[in-house]
């Protein structure tokens, strides 16, 4: 493979929001995180994404690039790798990284064991990533203690008694060795899928099933987002697929996760071609901001924001619309020391070019606006 161009060129894209829009555009700063001609870089929110003041990781997919009728630009036919991108300086340039200890077993990656001793989950340099394969009913999960430097693992997730469980990186820390895991698990006729939390408080040696989030939806529902509102309250956020809608649906639970209701729609639609899922955080102002990718014309990347801990969203924020296919988004966000937001997420030019990693940096706004 080329050697990637990782200090690229940065676009400025800047307007103001006039009044009575049901969209506003949101001032950002674009950037480039993975990009090589022929390659593929996908799907960041199958991932995660970690931050320790200005040093930024998150994990994407590389795979060749190929021109498809229907479904992603990749080529089937070839490996596929899980890379990550590192910034030191807020989201403002990167540098690639090829883990070996993420790799999958089928690309000469370690094999999937258990784990041995407890996960120590409030290290101050600690990353923690679950993932999945479609050849594996079992998902597993990975722990750094030195920022997403090293990985150890891969470690096997339980089925829950489920027949398959597709796990990406949703995990919620309450003590040491207590953290809850909010997962899609397949639904009784084997199809993704329907969301579900586990637990353990063991450090990871054990976790047991807590509770579905939901019913079993005739189409999916599946990718939660998750932030702790309160010791006993959580909020998750999930993608929905019924028929041609997809939209994000929110559930709220006031005994940590035990039981769940219904909440609202922060996102009445994420376009067509299945939607996209959302990447819900916590400000430090305590206010959400919610981001998502739109599938639909003008393609792009969007957000909300609520200040009272989800009742209500503000009108959709365009952080860009300039992409030439729907084959994009699955965003990862998180907030800098200086406040501004990094959003992290899959993004293309046109439908026969490369699909790469991209960043947007955007300011959130102030409270109440």
């Amino acid at each position: 493979m080329r050697s990637l161009c990782w200090f690229c060129a940065v676009c400025f894209v800047a307007s103001l929001p006039r009044a009575g829009d049901a969209q506003t555009t949101q001032p950002s700063l674009n950037v480039i995180v993975y990009k090589e001609p022929g390659q593929f870089g996908g799907w960041p929110a199958n991932h995660g994404i970690w931050i320790w003041g200005n040093e930024i990781v998150v994990g994407h997919r590389v795979a060749t690039f190929k021109v498809a009728r229907r479904g992603h630009a990749v080529d089937p036919s070839r490996p596929q790798y899980d890379w990550q991108a590192r910034s030191l300086d807020g989201g403002m340039t990167w540098r690639p990284e090829k883990p070996l200890a993420l790799a999958r077993v089928k690309d000469g990656g370690p094999p999937i064991k258990e784990l041995a001793s407890p996960i120590d989950f409030t290290q101050p340099d600690f990353a923690f990533m679950c993932r999945y394969s479609k050849d594996d009913p079992a998902s597993r999960f990975y722990s750094s203690n030195d920022r997403a430097k090293t990985w150890k693992g891969p470690y096997r997730l339980p089925t829950f008694g489920q027949p398959r469980i597709m796990a990406r990186t949703d995990c919620l820390v309450s003590g040491p060795h207590d953290a809850t895991l909010v997962l899609t698990a397949a639904k009784r006729d084997g199809e993704e899928g329907r969301v579900f939390t586990a637990r353990t408080t063991d450090g990871g040696m054990s976790w047991r099933f807590v509770s579905w989030i939901g019913p079993e939806p005739t189409g999916f529902s599946i990718m939660p987002s998750s932030v702790r509102l309160s010791e006993s309250k959580l909020l998750t956020t999930i993608r929905r697929e019924e028929g041609d809608a997809h939209w994000v649906d929110a559930y709220l639970s006031t005994d940590n996760g035990s039981t769940w209701s219904f909440w609202n729609k922060p996102v009445p639609s994420t376009g067509g071609m299945v939607g996209n899922p959302p990447h819900l955080i916590r400000l430090r102002d305590g206010r959400l901001a919610i981001t998502y990718g739109y599938r639909s014309p003008p393609y792009g990347i969007r957000a909300r924001l609520s200040a009272d801990d989800g009742r209500t969203w503000s009108r959709e924020i365009v952080l860009r619309n300039d992409a030439g296919c729907w084959d994009l988004g699955y965003p990862r966000s998180v907030q800098r020391p200086d406040g501004r937001i990094v959003t992290a997420y899959y993004f293309n030019d046109d439908p026969k070019t490369e699909r790469y990693i991209a960043a947007t940096i955007w300011t959130p706004g102030f409270p109440g606006e």
